[in-house]
């Protein structure tokens, strides 16, 4: 019973101060990694992978996962609502403010101060991410290509990641 109340704990946190999208909670399930030990470095890139692919929001996804193997369908659960539980308390009370507030200097000063610390926490999540794939040269090829591709093709996200997902596949099974 006490794992639910950890997993609540630890997922509400993520919720209250992972901003930037589902990326910017793997910092935070890296720290649960090393605190808890409910999964490896390496499981948590396979769910990030997985979250990728899947319909839904990757945080969302990611918690999901880590839930279930931590503490089967129930844990799954109360890691995903908690997760969602302070998003939800934080659109509501913005968007009363912002109704309110929405032509003040401050608030408009703040929105724009948030876009550059999003950045820089994806940013610190794709270096995270990319550690223990670079001894890797076939996903390190894969990378290459697919930045190539996507800056010759203009196609969406999706088509890269079905792309990743279908040579990792192959590669896994053939090589």
């Amino acid at each position: 019973m006490i794992i639910f109340a950890y997993l609540f704990i630890e997922f509400f946190k993520i919720g209250v101060f992972s901003f930037g999208g589902g990326y910017a909670t793997i910092p935070f399930l890296y720290q649960i990694s090393e605190t808890y030990g409910w999964y490896s470095f390496r499981e948590l890139s396979q769910m990030t992978a997985v979250a990728s692919i899947t319909p839904g929001p990757v945080g969302i996804n990611v918690a999901t996962y880590a839930g279930l193997k931590t503490a089967g369908i129930l844990g799954a659960m109360v890691a995903t609502v908690s997760e969602m539980l302070p998003s939800l308390f934080l659109v509501i009370i913005v968007s009363k403010l912002l109704r309110k507030f929405s032509d003040n200097f401050y608030v408009k000063a703040m929105i724009e101060t948030l876009k550059p610390i999003s950045c820089a926490l994806l940013t610190s999540v794709a270096v995270g991410l990319l550690k223990p794939e670079l001894g890797n040269i076939k996903s390190m090829i894969l990378l290459g290509v697919l930045l190539i591709l996507s800056w010759k093709t203009k196609k969406t996200p999706l088509f890269y990641i079905l792309i990743s997902a279908i040579v990792g596949v192959i590669l896994a099974l053939f090589i």
